[in-house]
């Protein structure tokens, strides 16, 4: 045995690779298997025992998280933050119950407090203490009630209350203020501002609207686009829920007779929204005599009546003649007779017709006056004045020759679309409406130009997206042709011979050397290494014995 063949078989063996090992022992891949399936059952059964957490509280401020932090550590309750850190979550079967306990413990506290404040008053509060108590409270659940709202995320409420005053020139009325700060990327509408001020404003007594400023967390001022228009957002609603309307009727009733599309109609509506409240009252003249009404009367007869007693003007005065009696040229007429007088009495005027008797008459009557008293309170709403406008297409007809051509409205059509307007509308002339119908043909749409196939945004779409899923099918075959298959032939492929007699010689080396075999390798080693001589000294001579070696095996 030479030593080429003892430094040969001395050199030990490369271990065998894993997937020679897992062909050798067939019973390793199912275990391999059988430890990956019940990996992935433990970890199916801890994903479904795992509690589902549900939200606690949203909106959580700092001070409250930290506080409901502690309580839930104290409580053993586990806890995760979702949302950027502003809800709290806990397991769901646990909502309802620490929810409870912490309300207990009077959390979440909030931002403000509320009528709660009022329970804890201590004996011999003063009465600014209490009034600023209650001042406070009443901030705290208007503040609460705002923050109800989707778009607010918290709010603050200012009220100033005046101190009642004896008289009432010295009153003041009470006034408020409102800072909303809102969630991020959410706006606010008007109809929103005028409902908290209208909810502010009903909570505090003659608290006026108007005396309500509402601010957002910017610093900009809600409540002035409002007060300076004179309008909110219902009120423009309303007109063009009016306008509309208008607008619809008008259609509804053309459309039958010219065709769908051939009519267009707009209606300009004024609204009157203010309040009016008027009283009247008149006094008429007195009715015609007979008809009118007695109120009140009062009558005062007098009677005296001389007998048989002396009569005359004592002294020196009566035994002289009488002064020539002078006539008056006029008569004063008489007075006018009032209709319902009281008459003399058939006694009273023989009495007053002698001359030793004397008569006298008082006579008051009064009299009902007409008054007419009307109080009109007229509702905000009212439409005081409508202009619309109405475009007519021409109409489509065939002449003589077959073509199809527009034509004209006559004008008894037009006078009769003009009057289905007006029935539609109600128009009024005392009330300032007006009417524009005019018949033109309409401006037919060009058609837009179609776009060939390769530029059409659908096809474009479907390209890109074929594109893309091609170019991910070249990259894995790719991948499988010259990443994956090869390493798969290389570890696969059945071992060589060589490697096979080197894995059967190990262990007979391991036992130990045999003398006949190691004698054998020498010869064969000499005789290679004398060929190689040979063939490097005589090549010509090593072709012809080549040729004749292949020569008799061909035979």
């Amino acid at each position: 045995m030479n030593n080429a063949a003892l430094a040969e078989a001395s050199v030990p063996s490369p271990p065998p690779s894993l997937l020679a090992q897992l062909r050798a022992n067939p019973r390793l891949p199912l275990m391999v298997a059988a430890a990956l399936a019940v990996a992935a059952l433990a970890a199916l059964w801890l994903w479904s025992r795992a509690p589902d957490f549900r939200v606690l509280y949203g909106n959580v401020s700092d001070r409250d998280g930290g506080a409901i932090m502690t309580a839930l550590q104290q409580m053993n309750v586990p806890y995760r933050f979702a949302e950027g850190g502003t809800a709290l979550m806990v397991p769901a079967g646990k909502v309802a119950e620490v929810r409870l306990r912490l309300a207990s413990q009077g959390l979440p506290k909030g931002g403000a407090v509320g009528f709660e404040l009022m329970d804890n008053q201590k004996f011999g509060t003063s009465q600014f203490a209490e009034q600023i108590n209650y001042q406070r409270a009443l901030e705290g659940e208007l503040a609460r009630s705002i923050n109800a709202i989707s778009a607010v995320e918290s709010a603050r409420v200012h009220l100033a209350l005046p101190k009642p005053a004896l008289f009432v020139r010295d009153q003041k009325k009470p006034s408020a203020s409102v800072v909303l700060t809102l969630h991020r990327g959410r706006a606010i509408d008007d109809a929103q501002v005028n409902a908290i001020v209208h909810l502010v404003s009903s909570s505090v007594a003659e608290l006026s609207p108007k005396s309500i400023s509402v601010v957002d967390q910017h610093g900009k001022l809600l409540t002035s686009p409002a007060a300076a228009r004179g309008l909110d957002g219902s009120q423009l609603k309303y007109v063009q829920e009016i306008e509309q309307a208008y607008t619809r009727r008008i259609e509804a009733i053309l459309q039958p007779l010219l065709g769908a599309g051939n009519v267009h109609a707009q209606v300009a509506a004024d609204i009157d929204f203010s309040i009016v409240e008027a009283t009247d009252e008149k006094h008429r003249p007195n009715q015609e005599p007979g008809s009118a009404a007695v109120r009140s009367q009062q009558s005062s007869e007098s009677v005296q009546q001389a007998g048989m007693a002396a009569a005359g003007v004592p002294g020196a005065l009566s035994n002289q003649p009488p002064a020539t009696p002078t006539a008056p040229l006029t008569r004063p007429p008489d007075a006018p007779r009032v209709e319902g007088q009281l008459q003399m009495s058939t006694e009273l005027a023989g009495l007053a017709g002698t001359r030793a008797g004397n008569a006298r008459r008082d006579a008051t009557i009064n009299y009902e006056v007409d008054r007419t008293l009307r109080h009109v309170q007229q509702a905000p709403g009212a439409v005081r004045r409508v202009s619309v406008a109405v475009v007519v297409n021409h109409r489509d007809t065939t002449n003589a020759q077959g073509k199809r051509v527009t034509q004209a409205l006559a004008p008894a059509e037009l006078e009769q679309i003009r009057n289905l307007v007006k029935e539609a509308v109600g128009f009024s002339a005392e009330r300032g409406d007006s009417l524009n119908v005019v018949n033109s043909a309409f401006v037919a749409e060009s058609p837009a130009p179609e776009l060939p196939l390769w530029k059409q945004p659908e096809n474009v779409a479907l390209a890109k997206s074929a594109g893309w899923t091609l170019l991910l099918a070249l990259l894995g075959l790719y991948a499988w042709l010259s990443v994956v298959r090869p390493l798969l032939r290389k570890h696969l492929q059945p071992a060589a011979p060589a490697q096979v007699a080197a894995a059967t010689a190990a262990p007979a080396l391991a036992a130990g050397p045999d003398p006949a075999q190691e004698d054998s390798a020498a010869r064969h080693a000499d005789n290679l290494q004398y060929a190689r001589e040979i063939a490097g000294k005589e090549p010509l001579m090593v072709a012809v014995l080549l040729k004749n070696w292949m020569a008799q095996h061909e035979r």
